[in-house]
């Protein structure tokens, strides 16, 4: 299956962001940094430091001339107008433009506030629950904004036609294939999650072609997952990639890619905004199975719900 390229006119870009074409924009607020963010690891070293300035500080370079954003990065303005037309613009006046206008339409949207995602040692405990949960919105807010509709619904068709469908995370991903299993199999999915590096292997090397593999990973580089995803591939498994950055390796080995937009904060460790993003794929890929299939599903939840219904503890029971 064709992977969007974004070189189309009025295509999808990478991760299915709309490319910025001067005509018409129906962008979301920063949906230009959200691109950027996810094509950094795959720029050139001097263009990752024009984009890192675009995600640092987006309206300082929307009020920066072209001279004085390469000085201030280190390189020279042909390789601030490449970066340009990497991430979809003809130009440098035409980032100023948007970059310009998405900052403003953000600023309206906070009311004025401007919020980090960063924890700094001297935020006050209030400040943390704002900025968590100020990161965790957008993580949702801006994956959902450009998540490739119909890569998303050949996701679902692979699935509801699928015999089997495994499931690949480590770390923190591991959860999330942990929670994608449960949801399908509570629905009579046959499902499984795997985080062994050694039984993910196993598991991709007996699917056949009318299974599914899906890779979780948010840096796209995690190599068991890839390793698990390439050997499911070679069995011509259909393979989906969850992932942050659309042209990581996980990429190469993956049919379908489905993309999230959880920003890089302090902690990126504790995989947050990360995990929310994945997990609101996740939610989304289940819901759309889940309507597909409504009617085995309703008695597939009901059934399950019928089974476990006893399990809470009755109101005479609980201590006074």
């Amino acid at each position: 299956m064709r992977k969007p390229t974004g070189s189309e006119p009025g295509s999808a870009g990478e991760g299915g962001v709309p490319r910025t074409d001067a005509a018409s924009k129906e962008t979301t607020p920063l949906s230009t940094v959200v691109r950027v963010r996810s094509l950094l690891p795959s720029l050139p070293p001097a263009e990752r430091r024009v984009a890192q300035r675009v995600i640092d500080d987006p309206e300082g370079v929307a009020n920066s001339t072209i001279t004085e954003l390469a000085q201030n990065c280190g390189t020279s303005e042909t390789t601030v107008i490449r970066f340009c037309r990497a991430i979809g613009f003809h130009g440098y006046p035409e980032l100023r433009l948007t970059l310009a206008t998405e900052a403003g339409r953000a600023q309206s949207a906070s009311g004025g506030r401007v919020i980090g995602s960063d924890i700094s040692p001297d935020d006050s405990l209030e400040q943390i629950v704002e900025k968590v949960t100020f990161a965790d919105a957008r993580a949702v807010e801006e994956t959902a904004a450009q998540l490739d509709i119909k890569t998303l619904e050949q996701v679902v068709d692979a699935i509801v036609g699928a015999d089997r469908v495994d499931v690949y995370g480590v770390g923190a991903s591991a959860f999330v294939a942990k929670d994608f299993q449960q949801k399908l199999h509570r629905i009579g999915r046959v499902c499984s999650a795997w985080s062994d590096a050694h039984i993910m292997l196993t598991s991709a090397a007996v699917l056949g072609s009318g299974d599914v593999a899906i890779g979780i990973s948010h840096t796209g580089a995690t190599m068991e997952t890839i390793d698990a995803l390439e050997v499911a591939k070679n069995r011509g498994v259909t393979t989906v990639a969850l992932t942050n950055f659309p042209k990581s390796p996980i990429a190469e080995v993956a049919s379908l890619i489905l993309t999230t937009a959880a920003r890089e904060t302090t902690f990126r460790s504790g995989a947050t905004a990360s995990r929310l993003a994945q997990l609101t794929v996740v939610d989304c890929v289940f819901v759309g199975v889940a309507q597909r299939t409504f009617g085995p599903t309703r008695k597939a939840l009901e059934a399950t719900f019928e089974a476990v219904r006893g399990r809470t503890v009755r109101p005479d029971r609980r201590r006074r």
